[in-house]
């Protein structure tokens, strides 16, 4: 298994030179600086030795019983010992304040190292986070302490066997016992951390409908229901089946059977029918943290890619000096920081939004389905660009790049496939508000293309600006659709239309990057600063030559064609 190495130059940059963070969330910068090295330190020497390993080794289930890798027992121990799971909480829980955006930065890191062991405490989180918003006093008193230390663990249960994606397919039921508590009955597929030998009580979070409710999503509602009950008693909860997966082979992924004997009990949090409102609390975290998944493992597998073809001689140099593959490191490169860019813009957003700017919450809405998707989807490509890179060693388990691609693959299904982050992004968070947001974004691009030192780079301002002129005419094409009720040819092309929107702002991301590392080349005589300064510059040219140019032909896939092949038989 290749050296782990992180990019700290790069996540700094973004985060103090870029979105200046230490500016308005009130802490400093060397502070927030020695949290994430240290996050680092522990990252590298206790959760990467775990990564191939754990793959290894699996998840079994045997007698009823689900083990995981024993190696992830103690790095998780010490894990919650050393306090890294309350960062971002506050301290009046036990947790270790911090910005959002650093935050993300120390799960994007573990994320990258083995996302099987960081989904264990990612979803816990998800969990708490859901009674800390909207459980009861006696619930947070009961749940969060527990959840805090490590005793406990946490998941989201939706998906059931034949509603797959169609959450309001469900049939799981909960029938109120007249105690303030429910009888759960019915079956959850799909679970991730469903089950294991981390923890000793695992706390689900159930959809389930209520007697009387309405068929659908407007039906459900959410329990909290533990595998193990507060008396110490079993709960009825079983795992049924581990899947054999693709990837995450260390992360449990459980069948989950509710009430088979009749003696599974629950409690409601939140309001009776409010289940999905309530479910969307983790649901969003969860699909911001799809995107973390991708953008993660492609930043450390374009880490240890660039490691490799330094070292790596053919033809008589090392094979980072041949053109192809230069291309491809650069293709790896400037795609792992256009989205290392937008999930830390994202993060900052909710630091603003959090310190009571809520003007960044439609912001928020329209990037959440791009960071999900779009990094999804360019880091499993990042992913695959790192095995070719490595020939026949990165087709063979020695380098461990090939599980790159088997991890990353399923973030881009996962928590609504990225079909539907597109058909969300589409019509929810564009077509739904007139393309406000859309026109927003646009005009944060046009504002930061002003910049004196944007000038620098007249050839791909102007594929910028024919990028934002197709953008207006995408709109007004879907518009015309809308008014003439074909939402099919919109649905369509959603996705084409999700993928266009993410390279435009990615673009301007990397200009945004780009223009401040010519203001702070400007400052430094520091040879390696320069460097490094000058990388940004190209990550942007490249990215706008290579990667944007797609968008010439996805607007015209989108604009050119009259015939609505949606209307056709497959």
């Amino acid at each position: 298994m290749a050296q782990f190495k992180t990019d700290l130059r790069d996540i700094y940059f973004n985060l103090f030179n870029v979105l200046k963070i230490q500016e308005h969330t009130g802490v400093a910068e060397n502070d927030m600086k020695d949290i994430i090295a240290e996050s680092n330190k522990f990252i590298e020497k206790e959760i990467y030795p775990t990564r191939t390993v754990g793959d290894l080794e699996g998840v079994h289930l045997t007698n009823g019983k689900v083990t995981v890798p024993e190696c992830f027992k103690s790095p998780m121990k010490k894990y919650y010992e050393n306090g890294w799971y309350g960062i971002g909480y506050g301290e009046e829980i036990g947790g270790m304040p911090t910005p959002e955006s650093v935050a993300l930065v120390c799960e994007s890191i573990m994320n990258g190292a083995n996302v099987a062991f960081s989904m264990y405490p990612g979803l816990t989180r998800g969990a708490m986070d859901v009674i800390l918003e909207v459980g009861s006093e006696k619930q947070k008193e009961i749940f969060v302490p527990k959840m805090m230390s490590g005793e406990w663990g946490g998941t989201m249960c939706l998906t059931e066997p034949g509603a797959g994606s169609d959450v309001g397919a469900a049939i799981t039921t909960a029938t109120p016992k007249g105690d303030g508590t429910y009888n759960i009955k019915g079956i959850k597929i799909f679970i991730s951390s469903g089950d294991n030998d981390l923890y000793q009580n695992i706390i689900h979070m159930v959809l389930a409908h209520t007697p009387g409710s309405a068929a659908g999503t407007k039906g459900l509602s959410l329990f909290i229901v533990p595998k193990i009950r507060l008396d110490g008693t079993p709960n009825d909860v079983v795992c049924t089946k581990v899947e054999e997966k693709m990837g995450i082979h260390a992360q449990a992924t459980c069948e989950l059977t509710f009430g088979a004997n009749g003696q599974c009990e629950g409690t409601l949090i939140g309001k009776e029918l409010d289940g999905m409102a309530n479910m969307f609390i983790m649901m969003n975290e969860a699909r911001l943290l799809c995107g973390v998944q991708g953008e993660a493992q492609a930043n450390l597998a374009y880490m240890l890619t660039e490691q490799y073809a330094r070292e790596r001689v053919q033809f008589g140099k090392e094979i980072i000096h041949h053109p192809d593959v230069k291309r491809s490191l650069l293709k790896m490169r400037s795609m792992s920081r256009a989205m290392r860019a937008l999930i830390l813009y994202t993060a900052d957003l909710f630091d603003r939004m959090h310190a009571g700017d809520q003007s960044v919450h439609d912001e928020i809405a329209f990037l959440t389905p791009i960071c999900k998707a779009y990094c999804s989807d360019e880091g499993f490509q990042v992913a695959v660009d790192a095995i070719q890179i490595h020939g026949g060693y990165g087709f063979c388990s020695e380098y461990g790049i090939e599980q790159f691609a088997r991890d990353t693959k399923i973030a881009t299904i996962y928590e609504g496939t990225n079909g539907i982050q597109a058909i969300d992004f589409t019509m929810r968070k564009v077509l739904k508000d007139n393309g406000k947001s859309f026109m927003k974004m646009g005009a944060k691009i046009q504002e930061t293309m002003a910049l004196p030192e944007a000038q620098f780079f007249k050839e791909e301002l102007a594929l910028i600006n024919k990028n934002l002129e197709k953008a207006q005419q995408i709109l007004q094409r879907f518009g015309k659709e809308a008014s003439a009720h074909k939402m099919d040819a919109i649905l369509f092309h959603a996705t084409a239309f999700l993928s266009f929107s993410g390279n435009l702002v990615a673009s301007w991301l990397l200009l945004k990057g780009a223009c401040e590392a010519i203001r702070a080349e400007e400052k430094t005589s520091n040879v390696e600063e320069k460097a490094y300064y000058q990388s940004k510059v190209l990550d942007f040219r490249f990215f706008v030559q290579q990667q944007l140019v797609k968008n010439v032909g996805l607007s015209y896939s989108l604009l050119s064609f009259t015939e609505d092949l949606s209307q056709l038989n497959v």
